[in-house]
């Protein structure tokens, strides 16, 4: 049988054996070394380290995973992973576990509760580290059971508290508390909320900011013109149309979801009314739609790479034994960025 080249065999895939002859140390040596075990000396950490770079090593990832009990994946499920406003919580979020070492996993639960529980189990059985989890249903009841039995660390992402979870959250409450002042100061009454359904966290707290609000001011509300029911551009459009086209329409409307404003700016445009002239606006979130308007609006806005930021680094305290047994909960200051969108009623 002929005798292989000494170029094939520089061309096979090294193994861990290589790498343990070349820095001249024992077979668990290098293991150590691979999984980071404070207890190797520093010296021989680098001569493993170097026959591993001159030899272009690289282990396993599912042998090493089976040996350590770790995948290094944090999965995340979103409602909507379209949004471009959550780019800047992926990103930081991304940012904070890939410098851990962990990889970040994006799915899309589409605002469907079975789907979102399907992209839970489904992180769970291919063993992800971690999850973090967006804002949709409430959690209570069954649902809040089956989280328990998925067996990882969870954190929520602006999502209503639980107190086993850790979680973090935007105070949506204050911003939307300090844009309806602000209207009320210019001599609106007449204020619009449209949100999501009043059971997710963000709509809830928006709800009880307005009316805060009004009760600080000694102002009732007029509860036609708190709409609920959805975050969507659509949704946005809809609502907008019809509060637009009561006998008296409002002179200010909060579009109180990050993905709503296209909707009621179509919606304004399509009655023939005018910005801030006819109808303030106020936005919710940053976003280049409402900064490039003309004019540009108003906005309800909190620091989306904060929270991811945060968010990933409690994920990372669960996983690394730091965090104490209740669940940790980070609510994330909002402030009002007044542009040309708002001005006072007309008459």
């Amino acid at each position: 049988m002929p005798k292989l080249s000494d170029k094939t065999t520089r061309s096979a895939k090294p193994t861990i054996r290589d790498v343990a002859a070349a820095a001249e140390v024992a077979l668990g040596t290098v293991s150590r070394v691979l999984n980071g075990h404070a207890s190797v000396k520093p010296e021989i950490k680098r001569r493993v380290q170097r026959a591993i770079d001159d030899l272009g090593y690289a282990p396993n990832a599912v042998a090493q995973s089976m040996r350590i009990g770790s995948t290094f994946t944090i999965g995340c499920v979103l409602r909507e992973i379209n949004i471009p406003q959550l780019a800047g919580f992926v990103r930081a979020a991304h940012d904070v576990l890939d410098e851990a070492g962990f990889s970040l996993l994006i799915s899309n639960s589409e605002g469907r509760p079975d789907r979102e529980r399907e992209l839970l189990s489904r992180l769970a059985r291919r063993q992800a580290d971690g999850v973090m989890i967006g804002p949709y249903a409430p959690i209570k009841g069954e649902f809040e059971r089956f989280l328990r039995e998925l067996g990882v660390p969870i954190v929520l992402v602006d999502r209503d508290p639980v107190p086993w979870l850790d979680s973090v959250m935007a105070d949506h409450a204050g911003g939307t508390r300090l844009a309806v002042d602000h209207l009320l100061g210019l001599g609106h009454r007449r204020i619009a909320l449209i949100t999501g359904e009043q059971g997710l966290y963000p709509a809830q707290q928006r709800i009880r900011g307005y009316h805060e609000a009004f009760a600080a001011r000694g102002f009732e509300v007029d509860p036609d013109l708190v709409q609920t029911g959805s975050f969507l551009p659509g949704a946005g459009f809809r609502f907008a149309s019809a509060l637009l086209g009561q006998r008296a329409p409002p002179t200010a409307i909060i579009s109180g979801g990050i993905d709503m404003l296209s909707g009621v700016l179509r919606a304004v445009r399509s009655r023939g009314l005018s910005i801030p002239g006819d109808v303030s606006i106020i936005a919710a979130g940053h976003s280049e739609l409402a900064e490039l308007h003309t004019p540009p609006i108003s906005a309800v806005s909190w620091d989306q790479e904060e929270v991811g930021r945060i968010a990933a680094g409690l994920l990372l305290d669960r996983l690394r034994a730091k965090a104490s047994q209740e669940g940790r909960h980070v609510l994330v200051p909002n402030e009002f960025i007044l542009r040309a969108s708002v001005g006072p009623p007309r008459g």
